[in-house]
């Protein structure tokens, strides 16, 4: 693991997530940005003290050069370390889990993409709540054909934990996401909405074509947007509209999402990931379908662990992209495709698709909300 040390939070969270299948372990790391606190973190995790590093060109180094070194690294800082961290990974040939958004800016992530084509490694970007076994039934039903074409999409984040100037009080996660140096240009846009536009993307399959935006800044003296809108037109002629907020005052994680097709809709809310709200065909009444039913898809079932009625969450949906990256780089090793019938992973088309999403919103917003093409 690259980062999640001392004081941070998703960190733990992708710690928990790996080992929730039992199919990873962490035995080395690069934890912090200063060494004393990358070792004294390695410490507290109980890594051997030859494995802790303090940086991770260092890490990815040594770690090529052993035996036992790892297959795979869990990059949890903040965006402005993501590129080079994948790269020095990457070029030799470790596989890599990144956390969202890809990076801090889209010159870099156009490295990234240029190193990943040239590398053997396999790359996963934890855009977690495509790991929820209802969202990949909705994709499969969008997919199926059965609903119609898509006519519009309704995605929204809402947070209010950034209504009061946290950063300003050194809270650690609001101080890095909202300085420029470390987020990029982006505040909310890069740490929620990206969440927002990658789960309606990976819902419908559709690509972005062109944003109106209008990104802005409430808390005085911040200096990354807290509050976007945002109106999406998608190849092939869909609508949508996308929200994300970090000063939604009586909100905490709303992550909503709504897809409008021809002949049905699906709508799902990730703080009750447990159902999706199905109509189908047009003129029937809402149905409740309910994680864990035996008439979902395979790609549901596979991603379900527990009998219905027991709920199954943000962790697990997390897990679930670890247990699939596992699968993916057994296959690798043992010289196999990937099961035909895995639902998709988020990567580095995703990231991109991110990143561009991000610097197309932005400039719009300068432009005082002018279409602008991603």
């Amino acid at each position: 693991m690259v980062g999640g040390g001392q004081g941070a939070f998703i960190g733990a969270v992708h710690r928990i997530a790996a080992r929730i299948d039992d199919r990873f372990e962490l035995v080395a790391g690069c934890l912090a940005s200063s060494a004393e606190r990358a070792h004294a973190s390695a410490k507290e995790l109980g890594l051997d003290s030859d494995r802790s590093y303090a940086s991770f060109a260092e890490m990815a180094e040594a770690e090529a050069k052993r035996d036992d070194g790892i297959q795979a690294v869990s990059i949890v800082t903040p965006n402005h370390v993501h590129a080079d961290a994948i790269i020095a990974f990457a070029e030799r040939g470790i596989h890599v889990i990144c956390d969202k958004p890809l990076c801090d800016s889209l010159e870099n992530a156009e490295r990234v993409e240029q190193a990943l084509a040239k590398s053997e490694a396999l790359f996963l970007l934890t855009h977690n709540y495509s790991g929820y076994p209802l969202i990949r039934h909705a994709r499969s039903l969008v997919a199926g054909g059965e609903l119609g074409p898509v006519r519009a999409v309704r995605a929204s984040y809402l947070q209010d934990w950034l209504a009061r100037p946290l950063e300003q009080e050194g809270q650690k996660q609001a101080a890095w996401r909202t300085d420029p140096a470390r987020s990029g240009a982006a505040g909310g846009l890069g740490d929620i909405g990206t969440h927002a536009f990658q789960l309606a993307r990976y819902v419908t399959g559709l690509e972005l074509k062109r944003v109106a935006a209008d990104a802005h800044i409430f808390v005085a003296g911040r200096k990354l947007d807290d509050h976007a809108e945002v109106l999406l037109r998608y190849d092939g002629g869909a609508r949508g509209s996308l929200t994300c907020s970090q000063v939604a005052v009586g909100h905490e994680n709303d992550l909503t999402l709504g897809v409008y097709c021809e002949n049905g809709s699906i709508r799902w809310a990730q703080e009750n990931p447990n159902v999706l709200t199905l109509v189908q065909p047009y003129g029937e009444p809402p149905r409740l379908l309910t994680r864990g039913s035996g008439a979902l898809g395979d790609w549901a079932a596979a991603a379900t662990r527990i009998p219905p009625g027991h709920p199954e969450g943000y962790l697990e949906a997390f897990a679930q992209l670890y247990r699939d990256m596992a699968d993916r780089i057994d296959a690798k090793l043992e010289g196999k495709s990937p099961s035909a019938g895995a639902a998709p992973l988020p990567d580095i088309t995703d990231g991109m698709a991110g990143m561009r999403f991000i610097k197309a919103a932005l400039t719009s917003s300068a432009a005082d909300g002018a279409w602008t093409d991603c």
